[in-house]
């Protein structure tokens, strides 16, 4: 088995693939933010490189200590999946 086997992806591209109509979603939430589950669109690490301006719950295997600010700041949340 690959242990490092890591695809990663950057804050900034996570609306664009999860599809359409999900960052529209947390815009519009009214309290309810859109759960993303990065590791079944194929990533595992979640990096801080960009910006996120609407709370989203963000489901991944690591996610970098700058993305986690970022999200928590937005007012979303980080879920680690084993």
């Amino acid at each position: 088995k690959n242990r490092k086997f890591t695809p990663t992806i950057n804050l900034d591209k996570i609306f664009n693939a999860a599809g359409e109509g999900v960052y529209e979603a947390a815009k519009n939430g009214k309290g309810k933010a859109p759960v993303i589950n990065l590791v079944d669109l194929g990533y595992f690490k979640l990096l801080g490189n960009g910006q996120i301006n609407v709370p989203v719950i963000v489901k991944a295997k690591y996610f970098s200590r700058l993305a986690e600010q970022k999200i928590k700041a937005a007012g979303g949340a980080c879920l680690l999946i084993a």
